[in-house]
């Protein structure tokens, strides 16, 4: 299983070791959104939703999923997590939510799949929380939009 690291030489998978690695600040970022319909965009930006702050709730949510990222990804390190943002932010071009979520740490691996999963925790709490009016909700978009830290460098995408 060339060039895939939670492989190991007979393909079966394993939690990479870490060990000799450098213990270094690293951040992600990510990025995502979710897609609704005006009247439901209408309604959570002007805090008319019956299960109350859409925006706020997600947020936090987004930040517990960072935190809960090892117990959800079987080969991911549990990460001493120094910082977790989560920006909600109204796009009524979409119409929809635009995700960004910001993770750092100082340890012997990367925050990709915390900044990931934070964006994709937030964007199903808002689905969560606006389906009863808007069941055609669309996620999409998620990706690491920087990565920094450690042997492989900074990574920022296009």
């Amino acid at each position: 299983m060339s060039g895939l690291s939670h492989f190991d030489a007979k393909g079966d998978a394993h939690m990479v070791d870490v060990s000799d690695k450098a213990v270094t600040a690293r951040v992600a970022v990510a990025e995502g959104y979710i897609r609704m319909a005006r009247e439901t965009f209408d309604i959570i930006v002007e805090g008319r939703a019956k299960k109350g702050d859409v925006i706020g709730i997600a947020r936090i949510a987004g930040i517990m999923g960072a935190k809960k990222t090892p117990d959800l990804i079987p080969l991911c390190h549990p990460l001493p997590i120094t910082k977790v943002s989560v920006e909600l932010t109204p796009d009524p071009d979409l119409p929809g939510l635009r995700i960004k979520a910001t993770v750092k740490t100082t340890g012997q691996t990367g925050v990709e799949m915390e900044a990931l999963t934070a964006v994709n925790i937030a964007a199903l709490t808002v689905y969560d929380m606006a389906k009863a009016v808007d069941k055609a909700m669309e996620i999409g978009g998620i990706r690491v939009r920087l990565k920094d830290g450690g042997k492989s460098g900074r990574y920022e995408a296009k």
